[in-house]
């Protein structure tokens, strides 16, 4: 399970969709998070009904340095036909929480956005001019691969990481295990909640250290 008490410096807010649509992006984005090194946190972690998923969310942004922002899903929900602004409401959060942060700690917080097309934002968000979009065409690999680079500039201490490519095949192996890895615990693979895959993760990463030799 996610533990509030890492790091601030190594925690990300997740902000992007959770609907069945977006849920091999989702699944392949927390992977990337942790195989770098860092603890992926959303609202999802956060079972309490006495507080409401705004109140949620300032928390999450509060106990963590880094954001990521996918802003994809803009188009019209097919029953309401009006679009989904959970996401740039949460960006907008974050980016004021940025600058207020930045009156006591310069660039205290740090955050990436990404979208289908680098610069489909001017259709929807024009406010956003001037912020380096990530394009990742739908494509779960280019995700990880934008979000690994990322990382990798914005780590407290210079480190090692492998490139995208390398991450997001061992993301396809722990895939493949993840049935097994279900078992013991009486898990549905397609049914997991996200503390319980984030900690399936986890203990999968800290048996297939990247730092060491991996054989076919």
């Amino acid at each position: 399970m996610p533990n509030p008490r890492r790091p601030a410096a190594r925690s990300i807010f997740l902000n992007c969709p959770f609907d069945e649509q977006y849920k091999a992006h989702f699944t392949a984005l927390i992977f990337a998070v942790h195989d770098c090194g860092f603890y992926a946190r959303c609202a999802l972690e956060i079972s309490d009904s006495g507080q409401s998923r705004f109140e949620k969310i300032c928390q999450l942004i509060r106990e963590c340095r880094c954001g990521i922002h996918d802003l994809s899903r803009t188009s019209l929900d097919p029953i309401t036909h009006l679009p989904r602004f959970n996401m740039p409401l949460e960006l907008g959060l974050f980016l004021g929480a940025r600058v207020f942060a930045s009156r006591r700690r310069p660039s205290s917080k740090v955050c990436l956005v990404m979208d289908t097309e680098q610069y489909r934002y001017r259709d929807f968000c024009s406010d956003l001019a001037g912020f380096d979009i990530e394009g990742h065409n739908g494509e779960s690999l280019q995700i990880v691969r934008v979000v690994r680079n990322w990382l990798r500039t914005n780590q407290v201490e210079q480190e090692n990481i492998p490139s995208g490519t390398h991450i997001f095949d061992r993301y396809k192996q722990f895939l493949e295990e993840l049935p097994e890895l279900c078992r013991p615990d009486h898990l549905d693979p397609n049914a997991l909640i996200f503390p319980e895959y984030v900690s399936l993760v986890e203990a999968w990463l800290l048996e297939h250290d990247w730092h060491a030799v991996e054989t076919p």
